[in-house]
């Protein structure tokens, strides 16, 4: 049984349990930086639920912006009309993000490793003839950097979830204890990652990914299986709340208001 069709029978979609949960992390006045597409949503619905006074920060250089519906891009107009101000995009890397004001940023992949390095750039190992042609790495390298810690969000799939990714494009945790301090990053990296199965967080000791909390109607045995390691999983497994028919109504309508 997937997460798109629970036990209960309440039926929700896979990118709707990842906003959920995504959502419920964000707590009001965080400052939490914002991408485009699932990120974007997740942000939003918490700051039109729990977290009114969540301080979104977009790339494009917008402070504070409150959209009425979901942006088609990092330059969508609704984003600078509806922010608190809109500063030039040097000013949020170098003093918002590399100053260490930033809370969370929330980054998707297509591929991650068992210590949350992430690759946005190709798939295949020839980087001058890959199989596919990512869109590169953005800011994705310096929010993983320097935001104070990172969610990472994406679907649970074993070409997803790689022993070794095809391209290094944001360092996450590192592959061992110090790597992150050694190249001068000062925030925690990845410490939380969903997806439509579950949750995983860090290993208190060497930092692998470790699976905390399954969603309901999965089982540990179909989170393994789209998994490229041997997936470590906690000896207090959780189940995720499901998502209230209040959460799944405001995310609906922001998603057709879109």
């Amino acid at each position: 049984m997937s997460a798109s069709a629970p036990p209960d029978g309440g039926g929700w979609s896979p990118e709707e349990i990842m906003a959920v949960v995504g959502s419920r992390g964000l707590r009001d006045g965080m400052s939490c930086f914002v991408g485009i597409g699932l990120p974007s949503t997740v942000a939003n619905l918490a700051r039109l639920t729990h977290a009114p006074g969540l301080f979104l920060i977009y790339e494009s250089g917008v402070l504070g912006s409150k959209p009425t519906k979901l942006p088609l891009s990092i330059g969508d107009g609704e984003l600078a009309e509806t922010a608190d101000a809109v500063v030039p995009v040097p000013e949020i890397f170098n003093y918002w993000l590399q100053g260490g004001h930033i809370d969370v940023g929330y980054l998707g992949a297509a591929q991650i490793d068992r210590f949350g390095n992430l690759n946005t750039t190709v798939i295949g190992n020839d980087y001058r003839k890959p199989k596919v042609r990512l869109p590169g790495a953005g800011g994705a390298p310096e929010i993983a950097s320097y935001c104070r810690e990172v969610t990472v969000i994406m679907r649970h799939l074993a070409r997803a979830f790689v022993t070794k990714l095809d391209f290094l494009t944001s360092v996450g945790l590192g592959e061992r204890p110090g790597t992150r301090s050694e190249l001068g990053f000062t925030g925690a990296g990845p410490q939380t990652v969903i997806t439509d199965l579950g949750v995983l967080k860090p290993h208190p000791e060497d930092r692998e990914l470790t699976l905390v909390a399954v969603h309901p109607g999965v089982t540990v045995e179909q989170v393994k299986e789209q998994t490229g390691w041997p997936l470590r999983v906690s000896c207090d497994l959780q189940v995720t709340k499901p998502p209230t028919d209040y959460e799944l109504e405001v995310l609906r309508d922001l998603k057709a208001r879109s």
